[in-house]
């Protein structure tokens, strides 16, 4: 932990602030921090910006509601940046998208961009958008009940690839198993942050109960 004091401000009193989400990791905007700012975001807990157009303090969702909850604020090496990770409301752009960041300069062809939320995304929308001849939209239509007897059958696939011994095989299996997880959660209304908060609650009992265990 370091203090706000060993900070650089730049010659206008201000430290640029990548802000990032929390769950997916995506870049939702860069933004620019004064002292003043950065102890209100350190003290309600939700991102508070300086203006630079307009000279003056912002809290992001005051007007819309699109509140970003801080996780935490990190400094750079050199304590001339921050990343600060959050939980937001809504989206980070003015604009309404889910970030600043959405008009491409370049990608690289040989790198395809894939995410899990992405994945998930797509999954959902078989849902909300039906797709002739999808197979996942297929899965919709059957219901819960083939949908869980295949998040099963592909239970049972990782298990013998694993019994195998093969890597590749228990992947491949893997992949197949999450994919029909996704499914299962679609069908049920479970978001990603749903598992990874009842993963996190885990996370905090078990340094618990060590931190108890070494008194």
């Amino acid at each position: 932990m370091i203090d706000i004091s060993m900070l650089k401000f730049d010659d206008r009193g201000l430290i640029p602030v990548v802000v990032q989400d929390y769950y997916s990791k995506k870049v939702l905007t860069l933004a620019y921090m004064n002292e003043e700012s950065l102890r209100i975001s350190e003290s309600e807990g939700k991102t508070c910006f300086f203006s630079r157009s307009r000279g003056k303090l912002w809290r992001k969702g005051e007007t819309s509601g699109n509140y970003q909850h801080i996780v935490s604020i990190k400094a750079d090496c050199d304590g001339d940046a921050l990343v600060a990770e959050v939980i937001k409301d809504g989206p980070a752009c003015h604009k309404g998208t889910d970030s600043c960041f959405e008009d491409a300069l370049y990608v690289n062809p040989e790198y395809k961009p894939f995410s899990l939320e992405g994945l998930y995304d797509v999954v959902k929308g078989r849902k909300t958008d039906p797709k002739q001849g999808s197979y996942t939209t297929y899965l919709f239509e059957k219901g819960v009940d083939k949908i869980l007897k295949k998040v099963g059958e592909e239970c049972t696939e990782v298990i013998i690839g694993a019994k195998s011994g093969s890597k590749e095989e228990t992947v491949f299996e893997i992949g197949d198993l999450t994919y029909h997880i996704f499914v299962l959660m679609a069908e049920m209304g479970i978001e990603i942050k749903d598992v990874i908060d009842e993963l996190a609650k885990r996370h905090v009992v078990d340094v618990k109960v060590k931190q108890e265990r070494m008194q």
